[in-house]
This record gives C-alpha cells, structure tokens and sequence, in this order.
C-alpha cells in the first residue's frame, strides 16, 4: 500500500514540476510578445523614445497639465504626465503628432505615443491600461474623437509584466480631422490630459 501511495506522489510532483514549466514557459513567451510591441511603438517614434532604463518621472511632476504651446511645436518632457491605475503607475506623452494615413493618403491621423512607468512594488495581472481604448475631444467644440483601428495600437500594458521602476512605451493612432489642432485625451484608467497640442 505504502509502494503504491508513494508511486502516487511521485506521479503528482512530476504533474507538477512539468505544470511550473509550463507556466513559466507561458510568462516568459508574453513578455517577449509586451517587448516585441514596445519595440515596435518605439521604432515609431521620432528620437524621443528612451530604454527601459531611463531614469523615473520625477515625484516632484504636477498631476496637472500646463499650458499648451503652439500647436506646430509639439510637446516637452515632463509636460504631460498623469496617475495611471490609481497611484501604481505614472503615463507621461511622448508625442501627439498628425501623420499620414497610409490607406486613403489623408492628414486626419494623430499618432499618439507615451510611456507608462510603474511605481507599484506590488502589481497584480488585472492592473491593465487598455491604450488601444483611448478617446479624444475637442476642447472647443466637445466632439469625440475613436481610435482608428486597434491594429493601429501596441494593445494594451499589463503592469504585472513591467517590474517596478521600470517603463513600457505604447502608441494609439487617432481619427482626428485636420483642422483640428489640440485636444483633450482620456486614456483608460489615467487621469484626463486636457488641452494637448497636436505636433504637424
């Protein structure tokens, strides 16, 4: 009987030793899928982008966001950062820039592109920020403006998968016509940046 119950748990350890492989064969295989995609919002960025190592957003950074610049010039470092996921995670814009759409040729694409750093020693797999969900609006007229196609997004930034202090960059293309020249941004679960100019 003895015989049998220990071939029992030998049975068991090897079910599990295999089930932590695989598992972490799992973990490892999605963190190259994050890395491959933040790679890919990096590549697309124009030289503002920096490694994973850069150094943290300062804590001293306003929640608010200033005033914005003409809207030829773009954005400048540090000037629009928000809480993300309650107080676990900073999101700071990079760029928000108009592009052409590759399709139909147009001018009414605005690539937005951040940087999402966490602050959190502790995360768990639902601190998600869905980027490719991010909205628009028209500060002026309050008309709304979607996401072109969540292909034209990195996806979503999962917080568990980005260790602490560390960043993870991302992008969003939004439908936005062209006349339009700045505009507020909701991003899921980050604080609202309001008034942001868009870069031509």
């Amino acid at each position: 009987m003895s015989n049998f119950l220990s071939g029992i748990a030998v049975i068991l350890s090897i079910l599990a030793l295999a089930f932590s492989g695989f598992t972490a064969y799992q973990v490892f295989t999605l963190q190259e899928k994050i890395a491959a995609i933040s790679s890919n919002a990096s590549t697309g960025t124009s030289g503002t982008s920096q490694p994973e190592t850069t150094a943290p957003v300062s804590s001293a950074a306003s929640d608010t966001t200033a005033t914005a610049p003409a809207a030829t010039s773009g954005i400048q470092p540090g000037q629009f950062v928000q809480s993300a996921i309650g107080n676990k995670a900073k999101l700071e814009l990079l760029a928000v820039k108009r592009i052409t759409d590759p399709e139909a040729k147009t001018r009414d694409v605005v690539n937005v592109q951040m940087r999402i750093r966490r602050l959190a020693a502790d995360a768990s797999p639902s601190d998600v920020i869905n980027v490719a969900g991010t909205k628009a609006r028209n500060p002026d007229t309050s008309e709304t403006y979607e996401p072109v196609d969540y292909k034209r997004s990195s996806g979503s930034v999962n917080l568990y998968f980005v260790r602490k202090n560390a960043s993870s960059d991302a992008y969003v293309w939004l439908r936005i016509p062209e006349g339009v020249t700045a505009i507020d941004l909701f991003i899921p679960d980050t604080g609202a940046f309001k008034n942001v100019p868009i870069a031509s």
